[in-house]
């Protein structure tokens, strides 16, 4: 029996915060079923996208779901919608979504179906205002904390950052107030936005303490690592390293390996620093890189690996996502977080299942994505009890689709 096993969420949602949220918990074996309008939501292309338009992105994000094809629009498809969130069952009655808590999704219209439902909505602005990743990070103040030494544009960066801590934080809230409701018998409506996770992490970080306190800003700084020392070095075939040295074990383990000993006593009577402090070796960043960037420069990567794997030194090779693929264990099927599946629609990829590891549970191998619809006619029957005529009217009059727009 998985962690998670019978617990039903119903999901409502598109892009990254909720269905990472929800595939979150179905990775620890929660059954989650995912609505989507007839021909999908408006990230079922979104790319990447293979030759024929099939969204990478998509499957990717819904492994492991259930899919329930329906036409959201008309008042009969929302009405099944309604009854599959508000369904009986001490298991039930949870919904997890990004779309407005408005009209037919309205929290108070869905309680007066199941007052102990428990709803989880994810918001841009704490006031309900339109937010995503790439319009909160550079709120955030880190787009003027990020890109070159000297740069005075801000930099963007890829990762959605926020959307992630806010779909892990959706799925912690959703199972704190299921652990409300199951003890006390109480549901609720639970929102978080994503421009909160945002900034309560930017003051968790001690950045918001620095302006205040210090009044001082976070100048960009490259791929140096702030406040310790932490920096990329190019090898002699071409690639690169990123080296990094917080504690002073882990200094201790890079002046080893490296050799530099010897002229560290230098550095510090020139510049008045004590290199046993962390604060000390940012500061005299440039002076150790120039000794440490001509011993990494005279070495390959593999031979750069060996000596610091030997002295323990923490580091790590800079690499594209197809380098990843092709060369590192970690995203291989020697790591048991990682699995080739069949995928629907695309083929064989490998995908990575929850990376918790529990002592008392087994892990679940990953699962993949739907088909679109997938299970509708499933759903239709065994979680709201339609029969066979009815099912078959529901297909016949378009309110609902299974695979391809035909029945499952």
């Amino acid at each position: 029996m998985s962690l998670l096993d019978g617990l039903r969420i119903v999901e409502g949602s598109a892009f990254v915060a909720a269905p990472l949220g929800g595939m979150t918990l179905a990775q620890l074996g929660a059954d989650v079923i995912r609505f989507d309008n007839l021909g999908g939501g408006i990230d079922y292309h979104r790319w990447p996208c293979t030759p024929d338009g099939t969204s990478l992105f998509w499957h990717s994000m819904n492994k492991g779901k259930r899919s329930f094809a329906v036409d959201v629009r008309r008042p009969e498809g929302q009405a099944l919608v309604t009854e599959l969130i508000t369904a009986p069952g001490p298991d039930a009655g949870i919904f997890l979504s990004n779309f407005p808590a408005s009209g037919w999704l309205a929290d108070e219209r869905l309680r007066a179906q199941r007052e102990d439902l428990i709803y989880v909505n994810i918001l841009g602005n704490p006031d309900g205002g339109t937010a995503v990743d790439y319009t909160v990070n550079p709120a955030s103040g880190f787009a003027y904390a990020t890109g070159p030494a000297g740069g005075t544009l801000p930099t963007n960066h890829v990762l959605p950052a926020w959307d992630i801590a806010t779909g892990l934080t959706a799925a912690v809230g959703l199972l704190a107030a299921e652990r409300q409701r199951a003890r006390k018998g109480i549901g609720q409506h639970v929102s978080l936005s994503l421009a909160d996770v945002a900034f309560t992490m930017v003051s968790n970080l001690g950045y918001l303490a620095q302006a205040q306190v210090l009044g001082e800003g976070r100048p960009p700084i490259g791929n140096d690592m702030y406040g310790a020392f932490g920096r990329d070095f190019p090898t002699k075939d071409g690639r690169r390293v990123m080296v990094v040295a917080i504690s002073l074990r882990q200094w201790r383990s890079l002046v080893d390996a490296t050799g530099i000993a010897d002229q560290l006593p230098h550095i510090e009577a020139a510049f008045g620093v004590d290199l046993r402090q962390e604060g000390d070796r940012f500061r005299a960043r440039d002076p150790l890189a120039a000794l440490i960037a001509p011993w990494v420069a005279e070495r390959t990567l593999a031979e750069v690996a060996e000596v610091f794997d030997a002295h323990g030194v923490c580091w790590g090779a800079y690499q594209t996502f197809q380098q990843l693929l092709d060369e590192d264990w970690r995203v291989s099927e020697a790591n048991p977080v990682f699995r080739d599946i069949e995928q629907p629609g695309i083929g064989k990829v490998r995908v990575g299942g929850s990376p918790l590891s529990f002592s008392a549970a087994e892990r679940l191998d990953p699962a993949p994505a739907p088909v679109l619809g997938q299970h509708t006619e499933q759903i239709l029957a065994e979680e709201l009890g339609l029969g066979t005529s009815e099912i078959g009217r529901l297909f016949d009059e378009g309110v609902v689709a299974g695979p391809a727009g035909g029945v499952a």
